[in-house]
């Protein structure tokens, strides 16, 4: 059922992308980013009149701004003038975009490979930090139908908190899907991730192309996007910040949006689908904003200095067009996390490292203790080669903001570029992500080069008409096997990382997840199970939909009935108060499972002993969890 959500992420991008006159690889990168950015336009409009979000509801919006779109780009194009072909620039040939492709197809297997070995099924559960949250998100807007963030306050622990906010865009995509009922939460998880892993080498392939890289190069670059750890692989794992990892995969395909903008192509379709692109990969995650306007800022830097061309007198129009219609888009979906500020610039991570073995890992392209030395170093000699031959400068250029933001992130050394990694909570994992965007784009041109020179030298001693079209393809896969043959396109390491925060065990193992679900068969609407917030029992709500005490690993806030009950639920027989508690919550049940989450914390007080507590009867037990029930007062276990 995997073609289910390859449905949901491609097919609303894709009408709007055809309305907006998008063609080719463009088309087929950003069509995922636009599907976004439909959804981010919900969560602004559709609450606000009451309009509960479902299938149905999914659809009849999605059809609804593609028509839009379809009419005003039909208005405005019945008073534009036909664009004229620009023909200094030369268009790849069905044999380049045949090239193009099988690097593509290439990068998309190897991604899905690599995850699939680490995860080893995709019914796995992550063990990380913020997966449960990520999936109570998607089955509670599935269930409610509010796209409103404040409506994931409980979530949070925090019921009727003024101003809640988090990103949800991603998880309403998710949740029309869920409720379809042909995927378990966990399956339906473990495809959401799977599809950056298609939109990457895509992204990277329609960037290349519209950039006017060499198609070899564009190639190799989408074959190799995927050999990296920095970006997929360790952000699928840590945290797990699948958001933020969904929408860095669709900054190269938005970012080949700009290209038409500055050859003064005509209409609005480009600026409009950069605008939804945007409010996609906002509503996705919030600091995505700071990363678009990073690449602007250098962009405009370039063509200032002239490193990139443009003719003004064409482009002015729709580069100033794109600009307006992108506040329009962006600004609504931006405000509202406005209110936690303070909480995310705030947030302070421990020292990963010196200044100087920092910036060694920013030069190798990775944020690991173990350098990829092979991708690594191939990717710095391609950007000195992209330097040399004056491509995609401004990428260069935002990389190495990105390096200075990891270096001041990870090792406290630059603190006057809080400015711009408090936007990332400080987390030098995520400034990381950014770097494999040039990585695979400068292998892709380390590779070219070597192609062209195997062809410049051997072409004229073979004396073939097939040699100038086969030897810089037959040198730069050279190139690729020789990096392939001597990193394993770092599948082992990518794969062990994967595996430990998505195996069955130490948090939240089969036999837990069967007591979860024999909860969900038995747990009535209203009726609350009583959990420790680091146990993994607070997946039972993403996974059987039993509503927890405790919701995720944060915990309750101090003072609430929750953390009091915590530090006292074993003292029902005695304590009235816990009675009291327990009753007008609604407690049914109570569970207690193996493993803490990321092996910290003990047990609290309060949910210790279970066993000597007269009202409370075990009726349930496996290997890893033990679920009591809650007897009336009055009554004892036998």
């Amino acid at each position: 059922m995997i073609a289910l959500v390859v449905l949901a992420y491609w097919v609303p991008g894709l009408a709007l992308g055809l309305a907006l006159r998008l063609r080719g690889w463009t088309l087929a990168a950003i069509a995922p980013a636009l599907t976004f950015g439909m959804v981010s336009l919900a969560v602004v409009v559709l609450p606000r009149v009451g309009i509960t979000w479902n299938v149905l509801t999914a659809l009849l919006w999605a059809a609804f701004l593609v028509a839009l779109a379809a009419v005003a780009v039909w208005l405005v194009g019945r008073r534009a003038p036909e664009p004229v072909p620009d023909e200094r620039v030369g268009k790849p040939s069905r044999r380049d975009h045949l090239v193009v492709g099988v690097g593509v197809a290439l990068g998309m297997a190897w991604g899905l490979f690599t995850y699939l070995r680490g995860v080893r099924t995709v019914t796995a559960v992550s063990q990380d930090w913020d997966a449960p949250y990520h999936g109570s998100a998607v089955r509670w807007i599935a269930e409610h139908g509010n796209l409103s963030p404040a409506d994931l306050a409980v979530l949070a622990n925090t019921p009727g908190k003024a101003g809640y906010f988090y990103p949800n865009t991603y998880h309403s995509l998710l949740a029309p899907v869920f409720d379809t009922g042909a995927l378990d939460m966990a399956v339906l998880l473990n495809f959401g991730t799977m599809m950056v892993l298609l939109m990457w080498p895509l992204g990277i392939a329609a960037f290349g192309l519209a950039w006017r890289l060499p198609p070899v190069a564009v190639a190799v670059a989408a074959l190799v996007s995927t050999w990296f750890g920095a970006f997929p692989y360790d952000l699928m794992w840590r945290g797990p910040l699948w958001p933020f990892v969904a929408a860095v995969a669709l900054v190269p395909a938005t970012l080949a949006l700009l290209r038409p903008l500055l050859d003064g192509e005509r209409g609005i379709g480009a600026p409009v689908a950069i605008a939804v692109a945007l409010a996609g990969l906002v509503g996705l995650h919030t600091s995505l904003a700071f990363v678009i306007a990073i690449y602007g800022v250098v962009l405009a830097l370039a063509l200032l200095l002239r490193l990139e061309k443009t003719d003004w007198a064409r482009s002015w129009k729709p580069i100033v067009l794109t600009a307006v219609v992108s506040v329009l888009f962006v600004v609504p979906v931006v405000l509202p996390a406005l209110v936690n500020v303070g909480g995310i610039t705030g947030a302070a991570w421990p020292t990963l490292g010196t200044a100087v073995g920092t910036a060694r890992q920013a030069a190798l392209f990775s944020a690991s203790d173990v350098p990829y030395w092979w991708t690594g170093v191939a990717a710095l000699l391609g950007t000195l080669l992209l330097l040399w031959h004056r491509r995609v400068l401004w990428v260069v250029g935002a990389y190495a903001v990105f390096a200075a933001m990891f270096v001041s992130a990870a090792s406290h050394m630059l603190p006057f570029l809080s400015v711009l990694t408090g936007p990332f909570y400080n987390d030098a994992w995520r400034i990381a992500a950014l770097f494999p965007l040039l990585g695979a784009l400068a292998i892709g041109e380390l590779a070219n080069t070597v192609g062209t020179r195997v062809a410049a030298f051997v072409g004229p001693r073979l004396d073939r008409p097939w040699a100038p079209v086969a030897l810089p393809v037959a040198g730069a896969l050279a190139v690729v096997v020789v990096l392939g043959v001597a990193s394993g396109g770092y599948l082992g390491s990518n794969t062990r990382r994967l595996a430990w925060h998505m195996g069955d065990s130490p948090v939240v193992s089969k036999a837990e997840v069967e007591a979860y679900h024999w909860l969900g068969e038995r747990v009535r609407p209203g009726e609350v199970v009583a959990n420790d917030v680091r146990d993994g029992a607070v997946w039972m709500y993403p996974l059987a939909g039993v509503t927890p005490m405790n919701w995720n690993y944060y915990g309750p806030p101090e003072k609430s009935d929750a953390w009091w009950l915590e530090d006292n639920f074993n003292r029902l027989d005695t304590d009235p108060k816990v009675r009291e508690l327990v009753d007008r919550i609604n407690i049914r049940y109570a569970i207690v499972g193996e493993g803490m989450v990321q092996r910290k914390g003990e047990r609290p007080p309060g949910m210790r002993d279970l066993d000597s507590v007269k009202h409370l009867r075990r009726v349930f037990q496996n290997a890893d969890a033990v679920v009591y029930e809650v007897l009336p007062e009055g009554s004892t276990s036998p």
